[in-house]
């Protein structure tokens, strides 16, 4: 039990405070979240995922192995968010707004900097954790938008949003100038050691902000989907990556770094997609809002039991 309560203190809790005070700075302040998710999203974030490929050697074998990972959870996940919708006989509205609370998880904002903290800075699991970040980066532009509305979609701009995304750009760059062993100019490299070392702090106040400027309660009415997503989430989520890892005979310290990144909370991308097509808006926010607290204590067990 000590251990359990040291994991807590440790590494759940220092994220929880600074997502205290993301909430506190947004209840007082009324900040712009729009303007905050633009610099993490175009600034902090490319910035420490350049910084973390360009000074890290990540295989093609890693590579491989992670995306192989990566598809055989998000078929194994869905396959049980739909045994989950049929036997509760969703309408279409709500079916796409299940399948995004469960498949899209915040890797980012709440992925990144747990991962920095429950393999103290590891450079190895980080970039395990960041082609995972990459891949949930991805879907919720393509996937996701049919998901909530498909007859709605513009496929013009999808694309769009899809080539604006600066990681697309940020991971090739990084590799080819790994790979060739290309200097960069102390006068852009010590910018770029800075923001890269902001994004967790700016990541986890943003995801705070985000959470503040939601309804702090749970609609009677929704209290078992929202339930029902929670546990997909934050208890089947690792369950199945612990299968998964152990079938694929992965390492342990990488198969570690996929089950920690698998239990994180719902994204708030489900949110943001539910606002912008009119789906289900109060199920997608009180999921995230949900599945965020309860994280605190699910994502301390997979840690406890991960003996990290």
């Amino acid at each position: 039990m000590g251990i359990f309560f040291h994991i807590l203190l440790n590494n759940v809790l220092p994220m929880s405070v600074m997502i205290g005070i993301g909430i506190g700075l947004q209840r007082a302040f009324k900040l712009d979240i729009k303007t905050l998710s633009k610099l993490n999203f175009y600034l902090f974030s490319p910035a420490m995922i350049f910084n973390l490929l360009y000074t890290t050697d990540i295989s093609a074998q890693l590579i491989g192995q992670v995306l192989l990972f990566f598809v055989i959870f998000m078929v194994a996940q869905y396959i049980c968010v739909e045994v989950v919708i049929r036997l509760r006989g969703y309408k279409q509205g709500m079916v796409g707004a299940m399948r995004n609370s469960v498949l899209f998880y915040n890797s980012a904002n709440y992925g990144i900097p747990l991962n920095q903290l429950a393999f103290a800075s590891n450079p190895y699991t980080l970039s395990v954790q960041v082609i995972i970040m990459m891949m949930q980066s991805l879907i919720p532009n393509t996937y996701g938008v049919y998901t909530v509305n498909a007859h709605k979609a513009d496929m013009k701009q999808i694309w769009r949003t899809i080539a604006s995304m600066p990681i697309l750009y940020v991971i090739p760059v990084a590799f080819l100038m790994r790979g060739f062993q290309v200097p960069i100019p102390q006068f852009i490299d010590t910018p770029i050691v800075y923001l890269s070392n902001a994004f967790i702090g700016t990541a986890l106040t943003t995801l705070g902000v985000q959470l503040g400027n939601m309804e702090w309660r749970v609609d009677r009415i929704l209290m078992a989907d929202v339930s029902i997503s929670a546990v997909l989430r934050l208890v089947l989520g690792p369950v199945l990556a612990a299968l998964i890892v152990w079938a694929m005979d992965l390492d342990a310290l990488m198969a570690s770094a996929l089950i920690v990144s698998s239990a994180v909370p719902t994204s708030l991308s489900s949110a943001l997609l539910a606002v912008e097509f009119d789906n289900e808006q109060q199920f997608a926010s009180q999921s995230v809002f949900v599945s965020t607290i309860l994280s605190i204590i699910t994502v301390t067990v997979v840690i406890f039991m991960l003996h990290l």
